[in-house]
């Protein structure tokens, strides 16, 4: 491997310290998964960066499992003590920190380059320009975001998983009904010829500095950039309840509340309780 396609442990630790002093950086060559790595570390609470070139084991939301190949995708895992006054809209926070770090916002999208949206509430997707109004079934998943959260002492460790496929079908998720599809070329129609370390380095900093704004000023400040890559705003959705809700996507509220209208209601719907499905888009299907 060259230089650029392999973690710099030391680089990664001196990009990270001014925002999170004493951060630790492992690099490991395989490991079941990052967020469980991170997790056992124990007491205290100290921010950390666990990055692997192969995991075995990833875990999703809903308790789905992930499969990664080496070098067709990221995955990492930021852990830091955080103490925000509400957790609400942690994800989708998440999710924009990661997607203005690969796209920052310029007021205008070339027409040549992807786009990348938000999938409520945990999953980044990488549109074609040709999309249009269609974009939320003709992209595919470019990556998701698993948080946990740990007591240690008196800290809650926050930790935030993070995958990110470098290649289209890099990492499927085993209980998914459908494959990614595989007629995009993935993040390489974003950043083309992009490495999972060049990858890391530009994401890491950003994302920690969005975590710590989070701790103090929550998501409200956060919605209307989100709105902007909104992929569910408008759609048809179905949302995996007892008994499954359909209505039309509306946006996202100041705690990052999913807004559905149903029967002629604006239900508020929380992160935490449910998986929303685009309707008649089997490929389209996520958790």
């Amino acid at each position: 491997m060259t230089a650029a396609s392999t973690f710099d442990a030391t680089e990664l630790q001196l990009a990270l310290n001014p925002a999170l002093p004493g951060v630790q950086v492992e690099v490991l060559d395989e490991v079941d998964s990052t967020n469980s790595w991170a997790l056992k570390r124990g007491a205290p609470a100290l921010p950390c960066l666990v990055v692997a070139h192969q995991q075995t084991r990833g875990r999703g939301r809903l308790g789905r499992t992930w499969h990664s190949e080496r070098g067709a995708s990221l995955t990492f895992t930021l852990a830091l003590p955080l103490a925000p006054q509400s957790w609400d809209g942690l994800s989708l926070a998440v999710g924009l920190a990661l997607a203005l770090a690969l796209e920052p916002e310029t007021g205008q999208v070339p027409q040549n380059q992807a786009r990348l949206m938000l999938k409520w509430p945990n999953d980044l997707w990488l549109v074609p320009p040709e999309a249009g109004a269609d974009a939320a079934r003709a992209g595919q998943k470019l990556g998701g975001v698993l948080i946990e959260t740990a007591q240690r002492g008196t800290d809650r460790l926050c930790v935030v998983g993070v995958g990110l496929n470098l290649h289209a079908a890099a990492t499927v998720p085993v209980l998914e009904s459908q494959p990614l599809h595989h007629g995009y070329a993935g993040l390489h129609s974003l950043l083309p010829g992009v490495t999972a370390a060049e990858t890391l380095n530009r994401v890491a900093l950003p994302l920690a500095l969005a975590l710590k704004r989070f701790e103090t000023q929550g998501f409200a400040p956060l919605v209307q950039a989100f709105l902007r890559r909104d992929l569910l705003q408008g759609q048809a959705v179905t949302v995996s309840q007892t008994p499954p809700l359909q209505g039309v996507a509306e946006g996202v509220d100041s705690q990052g509340a999913l807004l559905l209208r149903s029967a002629g209601a604006l239900r508020h719907i929380n992160s935490g309780e449910v998986s929303v499905r685009l309707q008649a888009a089997v490929h389209s299907e996520v958790g």
